[in-house]
């Protein structure tokens, strides 16, 4: 699946008190990802890019907010991701970025569905 058992810890935290909270944890997760997908495009289109050391900061954010609400998938590709920017492979790094945003918008695309 594209989720693992910590989406699950996250559903159990929902109740009639906090009846949408699983969603609002989604959306928030959604926006900074869209900032962080931007951010992580930027670095790597601009022509004199060298600071793979930012480009780790922001992977290993993305990493840490997909592990939290269990986006397993995406973690793995931030390992990738993390592996290619920390030996300065620019390629590997543009392929990893393109695997990520399939998969991001894979994982919405599925939990737009769960949410509907």
């Amino acid at each position: 699946g594209i989720l693992d058992e910590q989406f699950l810890q996250l559903q159990q935290l929902q109740d009639e008190t906090s009846p949408n909270f699983v969603s609002e944890v989604v959306n928030i997760y959604f926006h900074e990802s869209e900032k962080l997908l931007r951010n992580l495009r930027s670095l790597l289109t601009d022509r004199e890019f060298s600071d793979y050391n930012k480009m780790g900061i922001h992977l290993n954010q993305f990493m840490g907010s997909s592990s939290s609400i269990g986006a397993k998938r995406i973690r793995n590709v931030c390992l990738a991701f993390r592996a290619a920017s920390d030996q300065n492979n620019r390629a590997g790094c543009l392929s990893a970025l393109e695997v990520l945003e399939h998969e991001y918008c894979f994982l919405k695309n599925k939990l737009h569905e769960l949410f509907q």
